[in-house]
């Protein structure tokens, strides 16, 4: 019987131990309460002004928009804003962004506008502690040395932002090297990563099963159906981050809502 007992407790408690969340002070909780952020800034749907550049950035930020973006790393160590792993869809270049260094990169164009690729910092100086910012770290082979790169450059930043990432081991990297900055561990359904992960990756991140070792302060999960799991880190008390909304109804299910290709309020709750 006590082994029963001992298996009972067991089962029940490790999914609660697997999951449970972080808790973020208040104070940097309400710096995204109830906001929604323009996702890689507020860009056109036919990229006339284009995702993550310094213009879509400026736009958000005279509209009073938080902005989400992505980094990660140039060839030669510098880091710069931009989403995909390759320059295909953006640039028309058919190699990996960290293939290439710093100068060639910002000779391309985004899209074929006449906005190249910013850094980080340059970024950084537009938006100039105007508005929040959710900074999604693009996971590589080089992902420590992004994660102390981008921490470098936050911590001389006076503006309020956040970090994120997919992998559980950034987010965890910034848990145990700069656990004051709120994090959030980006998912989506298991069957959303369609071939992006192994079957068993997709399993565990869509299911939050590297919350043990990265405590996440909140979980940005694309607008869709949730696995119990990520419910029940969220009913432990995660902040419930949304993305990618193209309207206002992922609003009252979520404490903040990623936006693109609409112009919904910059405040929906308080």
């Amino acid at each position: 019987m006590p082994v029963l007992i001992i298996l009972a407790v067991v089962i029940i408690t490790l999914p609660v131990y697997l999951v449970f969340p972080g808790h973020a002070k208040k104070k940097k909780k309400d710096v995204f309460y109830g906001k929604n952020i323009a996702h890689r800034g507020l860009y056109e749907k036919d990229q006339s002004i284009p995702e993550n550049s310094v213009h879509a950035f400026r736009r958000a930020v005279e509209r009073g928009y938080g902005i989400e973006l992505d980094v990660q790393l140039s060839k030669d160590g510098h880091v710069v804003v931009f989403h995909d792993d390759d320059l295909k869809r953006a640039c028309g270049r058919e190699c990996r962004v960290d293939s290439l260094d710093l100068t060639m990169l910002q000779s391309l164009k985004l899209f074929g506008s006449d906005e190249k690729i910013p850094l980080f910092t340059d970024v950084l100086s537009a938006v100039d502690g105007a508005v929040p910012m959710v900074v999604e770290l693009k996971t590589s082979k080089r992902k420590k040395e992004l994660c102390e790169k981008t921490l470098k450059i936050l911590l001389q930043y006076k503006g309020d932002y956040c970090i994120e990432s997919f992998d559980p081991f950034i987010v965890s990297w910034f848990r145990f090297h700069a656990s004051d900055i709120m994090r959030g561990q980006l998912t989506q359904s298991p069957k959303d990563f369609k071939g992006a992960a192994p079957a068993p990756a997709a399993f565990i991140l869509g299911n939050v099963l590297f919350n043990f070792l990265a405590r996440p302060h909140f979980i940005a999960h694309r607008i869709g159906k949730k696995s119990p799991l990520v419910k029940l880190c969220e009913a432990l008390g995660a902040m419930k981050f949304a993305w990618t909304a193209h309207d206002k109804s992922a609003e009252p299910d979520f404490d903040a809502v990623i936006f693109e290709h609409c112009l919904p309020d910059i405040t929906y709750k308080k």
